[in-house]
């Protein structure tokens, strides 16, 4: 049996669907399984080795927009009661898919590393578990594995193009011990490179190494509105792109379905969106997507399920190039990778209107990009599965 660390009990939708594709991707390949559970003892050691955290400007930024939901919260009580109909239907499907596959809870690092001695491997998903403002956690990044297991990374990110100075030597050391290295974008791959000196090859996010019909098995198709609708589905915070999309459905004479105040409460959101449905499991948004004319995003996981399902779409970035906190790089890699430059939001909502994707061009690239990370894989897992 194996042990995987992944994020499967955080709230958002494109996460949520990562973590899920991967226990499913392990199932496909034949291995046993099952997740490691961890949570800190808080005590003053671990408080006096977290504070450097608190000059992470990625972790300033997540705990700012944390801070602010939760003030949000306070000024908005229709906010708060819509927001705890969403947590339940995360935690329906939480329940749902992951809890047959659960680790004991280990209590303490200490504990955390004793019982990784009883797996042949540990892996560690994908999604940004290799943030800098995680590093000195020393979960995601396996520190607690004893040598003599085997370490797996798939499709890991960093969610950022550089490592912060201060963090290159420990970066390099957890990366070192890592016997199989793979990335989620390029950015990740010129990381490793630069800190170890290892060609780490670039692989699919897990969500991607299942086509639409297999996707139709693991999550049937469900409709939800009779008519044609422009679905709009946004984690940040920019007025400028849901005016764009109101211009799409005025050209177009589309409803908009929207997911409102996700990550934090956004003004814009009150008057915007013609159906805003918060009792959505990511099952639900998953056919959200699935029965829309167009798509709009600013999402990595919104545009992967958009290619997955041929959709006719368009993402827009998040965060400004310039941003420090900026994680277009998945973004970037995405459009790079499959040759899609031409679906990112150019500040011309017409260009969605009128840009037919040449799938049959993006799935050449898919298939090859997906064979080589089968590839690597089954590699990694020889000999434990």
């Amino acid at each position: 049996m194996i042990g995987i660390c992944i994020k499967y009990y955080h709230e958002n939708y494109g996460g949520m669907l990562q973590a899920f594709a991967t226990t499913k991707l392990l199932d496909k390949v034949g291995v046993e399984y099952e997740i490691i559970r961890y949570e800190k003892k808080k005590d003053l050691v671990f408080i006096l080795k977290s504070i450097p955290r608190l000059f992470n400007n990625v972790l300033i930024n997540d705990k700012y927009e944390a801070f602010q939901k939760k003030m949000s919260f306070k000024k908005h009580p229709d906010f708060l009661g819509n927001d705890k109909i969403r947590m339940k239907a995360f935690d329906r499907f939480r329940t749902e898919k992951f809890q047959d596959k659960l680790s004991e809870i280990n209590y303490g690092y200490d504990k955390l590393v004793e019982n990784a001695s009883k797996y042949k491997a540990v892996l560690v998903g994908s999604d940004q578990l290799w943030s800098p403002a995680g590093l000195p956690t020393n979960f995601y990044n396996l520190m607690f594995v004893p040598q003599k297991i085997r370490k797996i990374s798939y499709a890991s990110s960093f969610g950022v193009k550089y490592i912060p100075w201060y963090q290159k030597r420990r970066t390099s050391k957890y990366l070192n011990r890592i016997e199989y290295v793979s990335l989620r974008e390029n950015s990740g791959q010129k990381i490793v490179k630069e800190l170890t000196g290892r060609d780490a090859p670039v692989v699919l996010d897990p969500v991607f190494m299942f086509n639409q019909n297999e996707w139709e098995d693991l999550i049937p198709t469900k409709k939800y509105y009779d008519e044609e609708y422009i679905f709009a589905y946004f984690l940040g915070n920019n007025p400028e792109q849901r005016k764009a999309v109101k211009e799409l459905a005025k050209k177009t004479g589309l409803k908009i379905v929207t997911l409102r105040h996700l990550d934090q409460f956004v003004e814009e959101d009150e008057q915007f969106g013609d159906y805003a449905p918060y009792d959505i499991a990511p099952d639900d948004f998953l056919n959200l997507l699935r029965g829309a004319k167009y798509v709009c995003t600013d999402s990595f996981h919104g545009a992967v399920f958009s290619i997955i399902h041929k959709k006719r779409f368009v993402v827009f970035n998040r965060y400004s190039d310039s941003s420090k906190h900026s994680k277009n790089s998945r973004i970037d890699s995405l459009c790079q990778n499959l040759e899609i430059s031409n679906c990112r939001y150019n500040g011309n909502i017409d260009d969605i209107i009128n840009n037919k994707i040449d799938y049959s061009k993006v799935d050449e690239n898919y298939i090859k990009l997906r064979e080589k990370s089968s590839e690597y894989l089954d590699k990694a897992l020889d000999g434990v599965k």
